[in-house]
């Protein structure tokens, strides 16, 4: 890696403070869901406690507007990473200010003290200098464990870099740039991706950016209609992106020009609605799809030649199901195609909060090698090659 991790620095005594990404989902009385953001910064969190250090930790949680509100209190994140793991943390009633800076003058090494909601200040989210600086204060070490917030350029995980250094990257955020330059950046060859969700519109630069890396590109979900509609192919009333048409043919064209073997579905399992209890069928999409059925998943006959195309690759990046694998008849495009990127021999690496879901619900998640824990950060970085939140790091 050309950015220093945690793992380059001596953090002993030192007042370390990590922004994590615990933006964990709630329901509506305020109680944890689901708690994998959490348990996800674990490992950064117990390695700066067993060097002896003094743990800050930074995060938002949902969407304040930049002021405060107890609905977005950090306070039940605090008790679950209390209880998870296993000692005392202490919640400052601010991210700033002379309270929590006499809080964090009171800690001794291996203690945990975790700030307020960074987000009930407005000055976050524009990365004003005079509150980054502000939170530098309270750090002699800056690490970025989120790489949920990596693509937005806020105080906490790009402007504190200004005021403190080093800044480095924590296991997670490591790991994350560690598996992109080694499935995208370099990866061996030959390198398939596969890419679905519903719209084109919010992928059109990720599949400029693949297609001139990639040696064979699989593409379903929603998305797929529009570049079929492009084509010519009749998609009866399934989702098509008109505006995108020509975006569509271009890409197409790309491909061939670089020699990318680029698949679509030869089939859909359609219906007239999205719904388990519609009339389903499955279609060729050389036929004529009726006017008013709907294609919301890719048929038996697709899933086994985008099985066969994954066959011998190296490399296989995944982001977007296939269909709409929430529901059960229109589930088995996604969920084959996981089993067979866990099967293959492949460096896989899968990323986005649907993709992700996706390998879980098909029980092969812990066969994937590496599971992304953003989504638009994901998105993002595929297109870009680099987040705001990677730049602001120290360089080694």
């Amino acid at each position: 890696m050309s950015k220093m991790t945690i793992r380059d620095v001596d953090l002993t005594g030192k007042r370390v403070m990590i922004r994590v990404d615990f933006n964990v989902p709630q329901d509506e009385n305020g109680q944890i869901r689901e708690d994998t953001r959490i348990r996800a910064a674990l490992p950064t969190i117990r390695l700066a406690l067993a060097q002896g250090a003094k743990v800050i930790l930074v995060s938002h949680l949902g969407r304040p507007k930049g002021t405060p509100d107890a609905k977005y209190s950090l306070k039940p994140v605090q008790e679950r990473l209390a209880m998870l793991l296993g000692q005392p943390v202490r919640l400052a009633p601010d991210c700033v200010g002379e309270a929590t800076a006499a809080m964090v003058r009171a800690m001794r090494p291996g203690d945990v003290l975790m700030l307020e909601n960074v987000r009930f200040h407005a000055a976050e989210e524009k990365n004003l200098p005079e509150f980054a600086r502000q939170l530098a204060e309270l750090a002699d070490v800056a690490v970025n464990d989120a790489f949920g917030t990596a693509h937005r350029a806020h105080a906490s995980n790009a402007g504190i870099g200004q005021f403190v250094q080093p800044m480095v990257a924590g296991l997670l955020l490591a790991d994350e740039i560690a598996y992109f330059d080694k499935s995208v950046r370099n990866p061996e060859r030959p390198f398939a991706a596969i890419l679905g969700g519903s719209k084109v519109s919010s992928k059109i630069g990720v599949i400029e950016a693949l297609t001139a890396k990639v040696d064979a590109l699989l593409i379903g979900g929603g998305m797929a209609f529009t570049f079929l509609a492009a084509m010519g192919k009749p998609v009866g009333s399934s989702l098509v992106e008109k505006g995108m048409l020509d975006t569509a043919r271009q890409a197409i064209a790309a491909a061939q020009q670089r020699g990318v073997q680029l698949l679509l579905p030869l089939d859909v399992v359609a219906a007239l609605q999205m719904d388990p209890a519609s009339p389903i069928k499955t279609l060729f999409l050389d036929e004529s799809i009726p006017e008013h059925w709907m294609g919301f998943d890719i048929g038996p006959v697709t899933v086994q030649r985008y099985i066969q195309a994954l066959k011998g690759m190296k490399t296989i990046l995944w982001n977007g199901p296939m269909g709409v694998f929430e529901m059960e008849p229109f589930a088995q495009g996604t969920l084959q195609l996981a089993q067979a990127v866990a099967d293959s021999h492949a460096l896989s690496v899968v990323g986005g909060g649907d993709t992700d879901a996706a390998v879980r619900q098909a029980g092969v998640a812990e066969r994937i090698s590496f599971i992304s824990t953003g989504g638009g950060a994901f998105l993002e970085l595929l297109e870009k090659g680099s987040l705001p939140g990677i730049e602001a790091l120290t360089a080694r």
